[in-house]
């Protein structure tokens, strides 16, 4: 590609999706629907600059966004919580995929007389946008919500059924030549031991080598070791003719038990935003506008009868499964949309000639559109559900996960686990305050948790991993962390992070303790002067001086900023006493 051309792609690209999401956010109607149109404008099928004409190589290209998406709902999903939805999983996902492809099959043999081929276009647009709804679901901060996992666990079984569906186009294809009867069992002979691969290298192999590079503070290496387990497990569920979302998921969800989840979430989300990103402009790309134009009312009734025929599937199967009304319709227009694997399955579906372009044009927009009328269906089941909603209008129920035992949400953060940490942290558990820990020492972190206590491996001064652990409630962060750059720098990212939390921080020496408190700490306590003070309290009371009068001495040296002691060394530490930064 000329250098040129690429630069003037990549800034007409930008320029129209900075501006595009800008106006869509700023309207209430979400990112998403900003970056859709960014897609149509800078696409091949409209007036005015384009990036590419290559939309087909674009699109598959950032479906690596949609692998990631999928890795990081893993590390969310443990496998006790996975296993509480199997229920959910299976009958309701199952039914939903049959029922909708039926009465979408018989919708569409009143233009398609071709059985087959009228089959096939039901159990694609039968899927939902995994990419779609979980963004969705994570920005809003619904994932954990009854009707999020209620919707997760149904993509989750339409990522499981793309495989007997790409198995099916070949028979639709040629009826009379079904495959041999060895290569349906080798075919799930390879899946089954992809999965094993997948699910025993990520439960043994990964944190193995993810603990010797932590040791070893690589990060670099970290970061490109848990990239390739992911890639390695998206490729191997490909190989095995399955999603590679899938793979992905299941990678994640066994490195969800490992105590370095939140610092590999804090790792990957960016990487995750930005493909995600390009895969949204890369699907209102795919839109071919004036292919619509010539037959506008058959689009329209199409888009409008999937639509309808999967909300009222959906709503039914929801309630026959004991679900309220106000969570069976959120789910109901939740997944309303054509899904990205429906361009894998008409894509496969035309290479054999069971369908035509016309009608794989038809459907890529169908899909496209679809998602593109995405947020507005979301808005609508939303006020449906207010509307019949069984609880207090205004009252949000999280979803529970049955035999969990979920603990309480941490109140505290201690950042660093060494020996004040750890009495920081022995204590607040002696209380019956909930904390969670963070520190780059991989052995210790290990130490710790082997005894049970809630330590994880991480950077408090990582800006993504205060959004990974989910910290924006905490009541208090502790900063007991012995490097004194490293601290500073996490002491001021928290403040601009976290701006109403208190922070409290562990200093080696006053000059320590003055740069901490200019980054935000609410209150820095040095280290060596409180013990020197201590020392000289335990002096005066030894001469006969009452432990009223010692007290009352500390007070007003600590409350007038340690000036008694400023002017000696500890004010005025030598430069060798810095920490190595």
């Amino acid at each position: 590609m000329d250098p040129k051309s690429f630069v003037d792609s990549a800034v007409l690209l930008l320029v129209v999706a900075s501006i595009a999401v800008a106006v869509f956010r700023h309207l209430g109607l979400g990112s998403i629907l900003g970056l859709l149109v960014t897609g149509i404008i800078v696409g091949p099928h409209t007036m005015g600059p384009f990036v590419t004409t290559n939309v087909e190589d674009v699109r598959q290209f950032t479906e690596i966004g949609v692998v990631l998406l999928l890795f990081l709902i893993g590390l969310e999903m443990k496998p006790r919580r996975l296993w509480a939805l199997r229920r959910t999983l299976f009958g309701l996902g199952s039914l939903q995929i049959i029922l909708s492809a039926l009465f979408i099959a018989g919708y569409f043999q009143l233009f398609e007389p071709h059985w087959p081929t009228a089959l096939l276009i039901g159990s694609s647009f039968a899927l939902s946008s995994t990419a779609f709804v979980v963004q969705m679901l994570r920005d809003q901060g619904e994932i954990a919500s009854h009707h999020g996992q209620t919707a997760f666990a149904v993509l989750l079984m339409q990522d499981l059924a793309v495989v007997p569906l790409l198995a099916l186009i070949p028979v639709l294809a040629d009826v009379g030549s079904p495959p041999s009867d060895s290569a349906v069992p080798q075919q799930i002979a390879v899946a089954i031991a992809m999965v094993l691969m997948v699910l025993l290298s990520g439960r043994y192999l990964v944190p193995r080598i993810l603990d010797h590079l932590a040791r070893q503070n690589n990060r670099e290496a970290f970061l490109l070791t848990t990239m390739g387990a992911v890639f390695i497990a998206a490729w191997a569920m490909h190989h095995a003719g399955m999603s590679m979302a899938l793979g992905a998921f299941l990678m994640g969800m066994m490195l969800s038990t490992s105590r370095y989840s939140l610092q590999i979430e804090a790792s990957m989300e960016p990487h995750k935003g930005l493909l995600m990103s390009l895969f949204f402009v890369a699907v209102g790309m795919s839109l071919d506008l004036q292919s619509l134009a010539l037959h506008p009312f058959r689009f329209a009734l199409h888009v409008a009868a999937i639509i309808a025929i999967k909300v009222a599937v959906l709503y039914v199967l929801c309630r026959c499964f004991g679900t309220g009304r106000s969570i069976a319709l959120r789910v109901a227009f939740l997944l309303a949309q054509g899904g990205e694997f429906g361009f894998v399955l008409f894509g496969a579906a035309k290479a054999l000639g069971l369908i035509d372009d016309p009608l794989f044009v038809m459907a890529v927009a169908i899909i496209s559109v679809s998602m593109l009328l995405t947020p507005m269906l979301v808005k609508i089941g939303n006020r449906l559900a207010l509307r019949v909603a069984e609880e207090p209008a205004g009252v949000h129920h999280r979803f529970r996960y049955p035999d969990e035992g979920d603990e309480a949400a941490p109140r505290v953060v201690i950042g660093g686990y060494g020996r004040v940490g750890h009495t920081v942290g022995t204590i607040l558990a002696s209380s019956g305050i909930p904390f969670v820990a963070f520190d780059t020492d991989a052995e210790l972190v290990a130490r710790w948790r082997s005894e049970g206590h809630p330590v994880f491996y991480g950077d408090l001064g990582d800006p993504q991993l205060l959004i990974a652990a989910s910290l924006q409630h905490v009541d208090l962060v502790v900063l007991t962390i012995d490097n004194r750059r490293t601290s500073v720098r996490a002491a001021s990212l928290i403040r601009s992070q976290l701006p109403q939390v208190n922070l409290l921080a562990r200093a080696r020496d006053l000059a320590s303790c003055d740069a901490l408190l200019r980054a935000g700490a609410s209150k820095a306590y040095p280290e060596t002067l409180e013990a020197s003070l201590r020392l000289a309290a335990e002096t005066l009371e030894s001469l006969g001086i009452g432990s009223t009068e010692t007290e009352m001495l500390l007070s007003e040296v600590r409350s007038s900023d340690y000036a008694l002691v400023r002017s000696g060394p500890e004010g005025h530490p030598p430069s060798t006493a810095q920490d190595p930064s």
